[in-house]
C-alpha cells in the first residue's frame, strides 16, 4: 500500500510568500540607497558650485586681490562702503579733497610773453580807434598755452676744418643721429616710448597722434623700432636697479597676469620695489621663474608680500625676514565678516591692525624705531584674541591640505597664528612697512596696459617693455622728468640712480 504525501501546510506557503516579498523590497531599497547616494553626491557639487558663484560674484576689491576695475563688472557684488560713509557721517571724512593733500591749482606768475590787445574799429565820433591815446592796461588775463608742435627737419653738416700745423680736423656726429643719411631725432623717437610705455598708447594710435599732432609720419615699425633701441640702451641701467633693489633692507613683491606669447597662454609679471627702485620681470608663477628674475636669490632684507606660500619658500635662504601685507590681510578679514555675518572677531581683528598701522605711521612721523609698548600691547592683545576667537568658531575641515577645501577665513587665521612674527614684524622695526600697497601701484599700470592693448604675441618684445617700465618708474620715484629721461637715453647717455649713501 502507497502511503500519500503529506499535504503542505499553509503556513508554509505564507512564509515563503512573505520571504520572497521582503527579498524584492530589501533589493528595491538597496537601488533606492545607491540611487540616493548618487543624488545626494550631484545636490553637494550642486550646492558646492553656487556657494563657489556666489564667493566669485561677492569677491571685490574690499574683500579680496581683485583690482578696483573689476568691482562694476556685472555679477559682481561692489565693495561695502559703510565705513567711509560713517567717516563722513562723524566729520572725520568729507568727499572730495582731504586736508593735507598736495593741491593742483593755477597761480599768477611773470609771462613767458605779453602780448598787448587795443580796441579795434571807430569811435561814434568817426575818429578811427587805431589813432587814439594809450591809457594803459585797465585788466590782464593769463593763459596757460603750449606752441603748435610740428616736426622738423634737421640738417646735420659736420664741417673739416685744417689746424695752421696742416693737420685736418672733421667734427664728430651729434649725440642721438645714428650713422645713416636719414633717420629719425631722439625727441621724437622719445615722444613714442612714452605714449606707449607710460601713457598706455596702442602702436597704432601712438602713430596717429604724433602724425595729427607734430605732423610726422612714422609707421608701427617705427614705433617698435623704438622701443627696442629704448630697452637696449637702458639695459645696463636696469640691470643696476635690480642690484640696488637686492641690496636694500627692505623690498616689497609682487605679482600679477599678463596676457603675453600665444593665444591661450597666461604669464605672470614679477615685481620688486622700494621707495626708491622699480623692476619688473616677464615669467611664470613658479619658484624658478622667480628665482630667475635675479633678486630674491640673493636678496637679504626684510620681504613684504601678500601670503602666496612661494614668498615664504625655505629656497630663499638668505631672507631676513617676511613681513605680510596687511593691506592684503584687511581685505580677507572683511570676506571673514561677509562670511560670518554675526560674528564679532572679523571686524575685532581690523580694527586692531588698523590700529597698529596708524601707530606705526605715528611712530615714523616722530622718528622712532619701534612702535611704543604702550600703544602697541592692547592692538597685539586685541588682534591675538580675535585670532584665536576665529580659530575656534571655524573648525578645521578634516583631510589632505592639497584636496581638502576650508571654510572661509580659516587658512587666513591659521596664518595669523602660525605666523604672527610675519604679520607683526613692522611693529618692532619702522623701517619696515605694513603694507605693500608700493608694489600693487607699480603693478597697476601693467594691467592698464592690457586692457588697452590686449595681448602681446612677442614675450621678447613685453620683457623690452617691462624694462623699460622699470627704467621709467625709477626714475620718476626719483622726481627726474620721464621724457627727459627716455631721450637721455636713446641719446646714448641714460639716466643713471645715483649711489646709495653707505649704511
Amino acid at each position: 500500500m502507497t502511503g500519500a504525501l503529506p499535504s503542505e501546510d499553509p503556513r508554509d506557503a505564507v512564509i515563503r510568500e512573505q520571504a520572497e516579498r521582503l527579498a524584492l523590497q530589501d533589493e528595491q531599497i538597496a537601488g533606492h540607497a545607491e540611487r540616493i547616494a548618487v543624488l545626494e553626491a550631484v545636490v553637494a557639487d550642486l550646492r558646492e558650485r553656487l556657494e563657489s558663484a556666489l564667493r566669485a560674484g561677492s569677491r571685490n576689491s574690499g574683500n579680496s586681490s581683485v583690482p578696483p576695475s573689476m568691482d562694476d563688472q556685472p555679477g559682481r557684488k561692489p565693495p561695502r562702503r559703510e565705513r567711509r560713509a560713517a567717516e563722513r557721517a562723524a566729520g572725520k571724512r568729507k568727499q572730495g579733497k582731504q586736508p593735507g593733500s598736495p593741491g593742483a591749482s593755477m597761480m599768477w606768475e611773470v609771462p613767458d610773453r605779453t602780448e598787448d590787445h587795443f580796441p579795434e574799429g571807430a569811435c561814434p565820433c568817426g575818429a578811427d580807434l587805431a589813432e587814439a591815446a594809450d591809457l594803459g592796461t585797465v585788466r590782464s588775463f593769463q593763459q596757460e598755452e603750449v606752441p603748435a608742435a610740428s616736426a622738423e627737419r634737421v640738417q646735420h653738416d659736420l664741417h673739416e676744418v685744417r689746424c695752421a700745423c696742416g693737420l685736418a680736423h672733421t667734427a664728430s656726429r651729434p649725440a642721438g643721429v645714428p650713422d645713416s643719411a636719414l633717420s629719425v631725432g631722439p625727441r621724437l623717437r622719445a615722444l613714442a616710448v612714452y605714449l606707449v610705455v607710460f601713457q598706455h598708447v596702442p602702436v597704432e594710435r601712438c602713430r596717429l597722434l604724433i602724425a595729427d599732432v607734430t605732423g610726422a609720419a612714422v609707421s608701427d615699425g617705427f614705433v617698435h623700432s623704438c622701443l627696442a633701441r629704448a630697452a637696449s640702451l637702458a639695459a645696463e641701467v636696469v640691470t643696476l636697479i635690480r642690484a640696488l633693489i637686492t641690496a636694500s633692507a627692505v623690498a616689497g613683491f609682487d605679482e600679477t597676469t599678463l596676457r603675453s606669447g600665444p593665444a591661450g597662454e597666461k604669464k605672470y609679471v614679477h615685481g620688486a620695489f622700494t621707495e626708491l627702485y622699480s623692476s619688473f620681470r616677464l615669467g611664470s608663477r613658479s619658484l624658478d621663474s622667480m628665482e630667475n628674475a635675479g633678486i630674491l636669490p640673493d636678496f637679504a632684507g626684510i620681504v613684504v608680500s601678500d601670503r602666496y606660500q612661494n614668498y615664504f619658500s625655505t629656497r630663499w635662504e638668505h631672507i631676513a625676514g617676511n613681513q605680510a601685507c596687511l593691506a592684503h590681510l584687511l581685505r580677507d578679514y572683511e570676506d571673514c565678516a561677509e562670511s560670518y555675518p554675526g560674528a564679532v572677531w572679523p571686524a575685532q581683528a581690523q580694527r586692531a591692525l588698523r590700529g597698529m598701522i596708524r601707530a606705526w605711521h605715528a611712530a615714523l612721523d616722530q622718528g622712532l624705531p619701534v612702535i611704543p609698548g604702550d600703544v602697541l600691547t592692547p592692538l597685539e592683545h586685541e588682534f591675538r584674541h580675535a585670532v584665536l576667537a576665529g580659530l575656534a568658531s571655524v573648525p578645521r575641515v578634516p583631510g589632505p591640505k592639497s584636496t581638502v577645501k576650508q571654510k572661509p577665513g580659516r587658512e587666513l587665521l591659521e596664518f595669523c597664528r602660525d605666523r604672527r612674527a610675519d604679520v607683526l614684524r613692522f611693529t618692532a622695526d619702522t623701517r619696515i612697512w605694513p603694507t605693500n600697497n608700493i608694489s600693487e601701484r607699480g603693478l597697476r599700470p601693467t594691467k592698464t596696459q592690457q586692457k588697452i592693448s590686449g595681448r602681446l604675441t612677442s614675450e621678447d618684445i613685453t620683457q623690452d617693455r617691462l624694462d623699460i617700465r622699470s627704467y621709467i618708474d625709477t626714475i620718476r620715484k626719483h622726481g627726474v622728468d620721464v621724457l627727459a629721461g627716455i631721450q637721455a637715453a636713446l641719446t646714448g647717455n641714460p639716466w643713471r640712480p645715483p649711489q646709495p649713501a653707505p649704511a
